[in-house]
Parts: structure tokens; C-alpha cells; sequence
């Protein structure tokens, strides 16, 4: 058994640890909140942009535009989002996850990094990183997402990749958080004309002007809520993961204490045989 020096010691150790965790789970909770209003105010719009987008060139016709096909290069980008600091459970590994078993060729994928977690496992297994766009993840700004936009679409443009793909954690409610991969460019665009329909969209100005006004648009925005979501995501995961450490040092002081408890009680004992016996000696 532990002297009861050491498990004293032990227990102030978890103490101290569970005032740590429990001050991190409130400031985890005061961020969630701002974090959660933003993704629950922005993810409608989001998604109606990407399904009308989507609709839309379904119902185009026949459009020869280079955002439309994929591009000559077999590489592929992949603008990884996680967090720049850990203690948020599966959080960042279930992205690193998602990516690396998704049966792609290491040699065919750049990844864009938004997260220095996610940036150091990738650089770690050798994978090509890309421009580092880490800080945006702590206050993320339209602008932002407007800049990894441009980026990875003038890569697209010279050939550099032939697809572009964002990795993020979509945010379904506070307990809930939905790994995601999500492919932007080249569009996949399915016929949605039925046969009483088959009335085309008209383009003002022409086609491939319209395509090239929405399309970076559409991929700023896309970016942009994925990386909203994924704070709220993350916020979320850390919250639970402090709570979940907190509970456990609890019941580790709790146990520690009834050690400490036997281990007096015992020492004690001991003690008052020793006096017992002595007496009984000198009589």
C-alpha cells in the first residue's frame, strides 16, 4: 500500500488538475454559445447556397467551363480544418481520420491546412502541405475564407489540382459533431430535367460569365461555414471532453481520499499495538 505521504501528494496533483479542467470547460461553454449562434444563424444559408448552386447547373444545359470538369492534374486539395489546440476528445483525429483513410494516394493530395493540429499529423506522415492558413481558425472572418478561395482556385486554374475538397466537422447540435468531406470543385452536377420539363436556365450575361462570378462566391461561402461550424465543433468537443475530466477526477479524489482514510486508520492501529505491547513489556 502507498504511504500516506504519497497519496496526498497524489491527490492535491489531481486536485489541481480538476480546478484546470473545470475552468477550461467554463470558458469552453462561454465560446460554444457565440460559436453556436453563429453556425446555427449561417448554416441554413450555406446550405441553400450549395443546393442551389448544385440545381442550378443541373438545369444549365450543356456549359463548357473549366469549374464544371475536372481538371488535367490528377492531384487533388484538400483544405483540412481543425483547431491549433488540443484536449477536444476525437475532435481533430476523427478529421485527420477521415481524410487519410479515404483510400486517396499520399502522392495525390496537397493539403491546405486551417489548424495547426491538423497540419502537423499530415506533415508528420509526409504528406505535401500547402499554404499554412492556421491562424484564420480562431476568429474566423469572411475574408479569410475569401483568401483560401482565391488560393486553391488559381491552383485549379493552373493546373496545379484537378479537384478541391474541404474537410471540416459540421456542427449538428452541442453533443453532436459530423465528420465531413465535402467536394467543391469540379461541381458534380446531376440532370434534374424531367421529360414534361426540359426548359433550360438563360444566363445574363452569357454562361461562362455567370459561372465565373458565382463560382468563387460559392466556394468562399462554402468555406466560410465550414469553418464556422467547425468552432462551434470544437468548442463543443472540449466542453464535453472537460466535463468528462472533471467527473473522473472526482471520482479519483474520492477514492484517493478512502486510501488515505485505510491508510490512517492502519497507521493508527499499528501504533496503538505498539503502545499496547510495550505496556504489557514493563508490567
Amino acid at each position: 500500500m502507498a504511504s500516506m505521504r504519497d497519496i496526498k501528494r497524489r491527490k492535491g496533483s489531481v486536485q489541481s488538475t480538476q480546478q484546470i479542467t473545470k475552468a477550461m470547460k467554463l470558458v469552453s461553454t462561454v465560446k460554444l454559445q457565440r460559436a453556436k449562434g453563429r453556425a446555427e444563424k449561417s448554416k441554413t444559408y450555406f446550405r441553400c447556397m450549395y443546393d442551389t448552386v448544385v440545381s442550378m447547373l443541373s438545369k444549365a444545359g450543356e456549359i463548357n467551363h473549366p469549374y464544371l470538369k475536372p481538371g488535367d492534374s490528377p492531384r487533388k486539395a484538400v483544405i483540412l480544418i481543425t483547431a491549433n489546440r488540443g484536449l477536444a476528445g476525437g475532435y481533430n483525429s476523427n478529421i485527420v481520420k477521415l481524410v487519410k483513410n479515404n483510400g486517396w494516394n499520399k502522392e495525390d493530395l496537397i493539403i491546405y491546412p486551417v489548424g495547426s493540429k491538423g497540419r502537423d499529423a499530415f506533415g508528420r506522415m509526409g504528406y505535401e502541405i500547402g499554404p499554412d492558413y492556421s491562424a484564420m481558425i480562431e476568429e474566423p472572418l469572411y475574408a479569410d475564407a475569401m483568401e483560401i478561395s482565391n488560393t486553391v482556385l488559381d491552383d485549379f486554374a493552373s493546373g496545379k489540382i484537378g479537384e478541391i475538397y474541404v474537410a471540416y466537422t459540421g456542427f449538428k447540435n452541442t453533443v453532436t459533431h459530423v465528420p465531413t468531406l465535402l467536394k467543391l470543385l469540379p461541381i458534380k452536377v446531376e440532370d434534374e430535367r424531367s421529360v414534361q420539363d426540359k426548359a433550360v436556365l438563360d444566363f445574363e450575361p452569357e454562361a461562362e460569365e455567370a459561372i465565373d462570378l458565382i463560382i468563387p462566391k460559392y466556394i468562399t461561402s462554402l468555406i466560410y461555414g465550414a469553418m464556422i461550424e467547425s468552432v462551434a465543433s470544437e468548442n463543443g468537443a472540449r466542453m464535453q471532453a472537460m466535463d468528462s475530466a472533471t467527473s473522473n477526477a472526482e471520482e479519483l479524489i474520492s477514492k484517493l481520499s478512502l486510501m488515505y482514510n485505510r491508510a490512517r486508520q492502519s497507521s493508527i492501529t499499528q501504533e496503538l499495538t505498539e503502545i499496547i505491547a510495550g505496556a504489557n513489556a514493563i508490567s
